[in-house]
């Protein structure tokens, strides 16, 4: 049998003093004499009660002191690293976290969202998945700040934290080019979402800029995540003419390149990925690299400078990437090969 949790006024009457006392030491413990103070508290540790942090923020003028957080799915450690790095630097100011995941899916989103809200949160932080987030402006307009990570909102006054996305794989390829590479892939899933928009678009604008047509033919953008990523590539490396070098658009891609490299027993195929993952160095993959926790440190403190101050100007915040040389993006093209 379920036993029930102890009230304020059970912790009150084993401490022999008021409710108001008992709350009192949960919120302005320096009003309360020390020792009626310990004695409230070891009677509260003895019932195993826990005040309601909620219940409390929400009697004192509304804030819970606490910030959803909506990302894709565990899995990936993307997010799990901007997850902690928010996490922190709320601890650090005296908030809590809570954290659901979406699935990556527009319902679930839709439906994740509703339920962080439900919890009275004082801000809302999410990776945006759905093509249009206007459904959260009239929380917006209640006084609930929102911030975009990683990919800016649609259709809704929100602030954003995003990567330098174009200017990294820009880079990226034109040091390909700078090996001698003409035929180069980009492949990514999925494809349609802001950050994959903005890195194709730093993929096509370095081969205009070597005099390399731009027109596709070694772009593979899927938005089908059920593809397997080792297919998509082992697609482009079967072709009559595959390309010499690949940019992956994400570390799930880089991975799957590297198993369909490895399937065909490819050691001259340059790779370079965006995402750092881990075991990356040792296998020497070059990678597009940024650091994720501070991207999730700047989400937070964005957050509660928004709380502080909802009728400041929305502004999007552009974290650096960098690219990390460790040999699979430095291989030299073999031969002279059209572009």
């Amino acid at each position: 049998m379920t036993q029930q949790r102890a009230t304020a006024d059970d912790v009150a009457r084993l401490a022999n003093v008021s409710s108001k006392t008992v709350s009192r030491v949960f919120t302005q413990r320096e009003l309360v004499a020390p020792e009626t103070a310990e004695r409230v508290l070891a009677a509260a540790k003895r019932l195993r009660f826990r005040p309601n942090a909620l219940a409390r923020g929400l009697r004192r003028g509304g804030r819970t002191r606490t910030v959803g957080l909506m990302i894709g799915e565990l899995g990936n450690p993307f997010y799990y690293k901007v997850a902690s790095g928010i996490e922190k630097h709320l601890n650090e100011h005296g908030y809590g976290l809570i954290l659901a995941t979406t699935d990556d899916t527009e319902e679930g989103e839709a439906r994740t969202a509703d339920t962080l809200l439900s919890h009275r949160i004082d801000a809302l932080l999410l990776v945006p998945v759905a093509s249009d987030q206007s459904y959260l402006e009239g929380e917006r307009q209640l006084g609930t700040p929102v911030v975009a990570v990683d990919r800016p909102a649609r259709n809704l006054v929100a602030d954003a934290v995003v990567l330098a996305n174009r200017t990294g794989v820009e880079e990226a390829t034109r040091r390909l080019v700078a090996h001698g590479h003409r035929r180069i892939a980009y492949v990514c899933n999925p494809a349609s979402v802001y950050s994959q928009q903005e890195r194709v678009a730093g993929y096509r604008a370095a081969l205009s800029a070597a005099g390399i047509p731009a027109q596709g033919a070694w772009e593979l953008l899927e938005d089908d995540m059920s593809v397997p990523s080792e297919r998509l590539v082992g697609a482009l490396l079967d072709r009559a003419e595959p390309p010499t070098a690949i940019v992956a658009g994400n570390n799930r891609m880089t991975i799957g390149a590297l198993r369909a490299l490895r399937a065909r027993g490819d050691d001259r195929t340059a790779l370079v990925g965006f995402d750092d993952f881990d075991t990356a160095d040792l296998m020497g993959v070059s990678v597009v690299s940024y650091d994720p926790v501070a991207l999730g440190r700047a989400s937070a403190e964005l957050a509660l400078e928004r709380i502080q101050d909802p009728t400041a100007f929305s502004r999007q915040i552009d974290m650096p990437t960098w690219i990390i040389e460790r040999g699979t993006g430095e291989r030299p093209v073999i031969g002279s090969v059209a572009p």
